[in-house]
């Protein structure tokens, strides 16, 4: 009979300090920690657009975007997770010493074939429960269109954002997000098998 593997938990701490030094990212499930894959160019483009679309909206204003390279904490009531979306606008942000934020008000995830389930799935789960949350926007890459999952009394409504002429209203953050600016230089089509994220 194999003997079973016992597996050491990764402290938040111990989590948070590898990210500084680490080369490569990693998502932190309750003491479990996860490579992050890298992405195609039409992918870092939405999510770069995504930026800078609200950075110039938001320039004067309390809230300000960040990228992918900000993680964001989860706190649920078994354990805490660590995700890297690919965008988000915080108004009320961490000490900038601080690698990752608490508070997000919008969170964006861009889909591709490997992370959509994950995306529209547990992501959206957990992302749901943090008390600052306004809007999860799940932005596909194949065609204009945008998925807002907005919070309202009873909990969350779906919006769908379809064609270039769209705008996504955001008046939790005081902007609004063209998708004409969302896809500038995006060229739709369908996403190779082979996709590595």
């Amino acid at each position: 009979m194999a003997a079973l593997r016992q597996y050491q938990l990764i402290s938040v701490d111990e989590y948070l300090a590898g990210e500084l030094t680490s080369d490569v990212k990693h998502e932190y499930l309750g003491g479990h920690v996860y490579a992050m894959a890298g992405a195609r160019n039409a992918h870092n483009l939405i999510a770069g657009n995504f930026f800078l679309a609200l950075g110039v909206r938001l320039r004067s204003k309390p809230c300000q975007p960040f990228n992918s390279d900000t993680k964001v904490k989860i706190y649920t009531p078994t354990q805490t997770r660590f995700y890297y979306p690919d965008g988000m606008v915080v108004c009320s942000p961490n000490p900038q010493h601080d690698s990752h934020q608490d508070q997000p008000v919008v969170v964006a995830e861009v889909l591709s074939k490997s992370s959509r389930r994950t995306d529209e799935g547990e992501k959206l789960d957990y992302y749901r429960m943090i008390p600052s949350l306004r809007v999860y926007l799940v932005i596909e890459q194949e065609e204009p269109r945008v998925v807002a999952h907005r919070r309202v009394d009873q909990g969350f409504a779906r919006e769908e954002h379809l064609g270039l002429d769209a705008v996504i209203p955001l008046p939790e953050i005081a902007a609004e997000l063209p998708l004409a600016e969302l896809y500038q230089r995006v060229e739709f089509s369908p996403e190779p098998d082979d996709d590595p994220r």
